[in-house]
């Protein structure tokens, strides 16, 4: 069964702030001039490609021979299987695309394929070839289209343990861990993403537009000194005393001034 598509990008960076290097004394924008360290600058139409096998050895490849390996935009997503998502382990998820039929006449056929994969559960792992490179893509249904990634090859991966096998393998205490679970019930909820903002990206828009009115832009705030304490820490450390008189709540106290000790309501202990 074949049907046509139209491929599109899920996610908008047009938001993103970039900023360009300007010489302040002429507001020109900078431009980077290619140099050789030995013979000063050079035109960018005598340069090659190399790729680095060791440090200041390269293996030299003209734009003919890249091309010569290049895959030819094949504009057609071939499905190789279907796998339940669940054994897609979420590391491989790459780049969100939107899929939707291309046309009228592409539309039952595409309604067909959507359906069939969400009654079955499973989602389809096709290849297409974008911009001269092969990707996988994973397609499962969204409302009336279907959700399309890109998913990244096992060499892209790094291993774990290059990360991961420095880690202790010493066990937490299980009353520690009690305590981490409540909290985390207190602060469990359904995700928004609305609440979810780049508060950094916002204030650089801010300051931008400010500028651009011709006002002064404003300061962030310092946060205020809570004079947070670090109750995991004091309650392990009470639990490490044997027969401790003082409470891991009173312990947690200590180092504050009176007046906010006393200012603490009394809690009981869970």
């Amino acid at each position: 069964m074949t049907c046509p598509v139209a491929l599109y990008t899920a996610t908008n960076a047009a938001g993103d702030v970039h900023f360009n290097l300007i010489n302040p004394k002429t507001n020109n924008r900078i431009k980077m001039i290619t140099t050789d360290p030995d013979t000063g600058p050079v035109n960018r139409s005598d340069l090659v490609k190399g790729f680095e096998v060791e440090k200041g050895k390269y293996i030299l490849v003209t734009d003919e021979e890249i091309r010569s390996v290049k895959l030819e935009s094949t504009k057609t997503i071939d499905i190789d299987r279907f796998v339940p998502a669940s054994e897609i382990d979420r590391i491989y998820w790459d780049h969100p695309y939107y899929l939707a039929p291309d046309g009228k006449l592409a539309q039952e056929a595409f309604a067909v394929i959507r359906e069939a994969m969400r009654h079955s559960g499973q989602i389809a792992l096709g290849r297409v070839v974008l911009s001269t490179r092969e990707r996988i893509l994973a397609l499962e249904p969204r409302d009336k289209g279907i959700l399309a990634y890109s998913l990244r090859t096992q060499d892209e991966i790094r291993k774990p343990d290059e990360i991961f096998g420095s880690i202790s393998d010493i066990k937490p205490d299980p009353s520690m861990i009690d305590i981490a679970e409540k909290i985390i019930e207190q602060k469990k909820g359904p995700f928004d993403p609305s609440l979810f903002v780049d508060r950094y990206e916002e204030s650089l828009k801010k300051l931008i537009a400010d500028k651009q009115k011709g006002q002064k832009p404003v300061a962030a705030e310092e946060p205020e000194d809570t004079n947070v304490v670090d109750l995991m820490a004091r309650l392990k450390a009470s639990l490490a005393e044997p027969g401790a008189k003082d409470s891991a709540a009173g312990k947690a106290l200590k180092g504050k001034s009176p007046e906010k000790a006393k200012a603490q309501p009394r809690r009981k202990a869970s």
